[in-house]
């Protein structure tokens, strides 16, 4: 398992240049939650928010 801000940082910074959007402040992704991968297994995971990744993981570039 990895990952923090090291791994996070990069790929979100890359969602959201493909995807062109504007940065409102981390708002976005909370806005379209169905647009993300939610990483119920493993340690500190539960439905709706796990540790590693928080609310999931990208599902392309909807979320954003």
């Amino acid at each position: 398992m990895f990952g923090g801000t090291s791994v996070s940082t990069p790929i979100i910074a890359g969602v959201y240049a493909l995807n062109g959007g504007t940065v409102t402040y981390g708002s976005d992704p909370y806005a379209h939650t169905s647009a993300l991968f939610d990483i119920t297994t493993g340690p500190g995971c539960t439905v709706g928010w796990d540790g590693p990744s928080g609310l999931g993981t990208p599902n392309g570039v909807a979320a954003f």
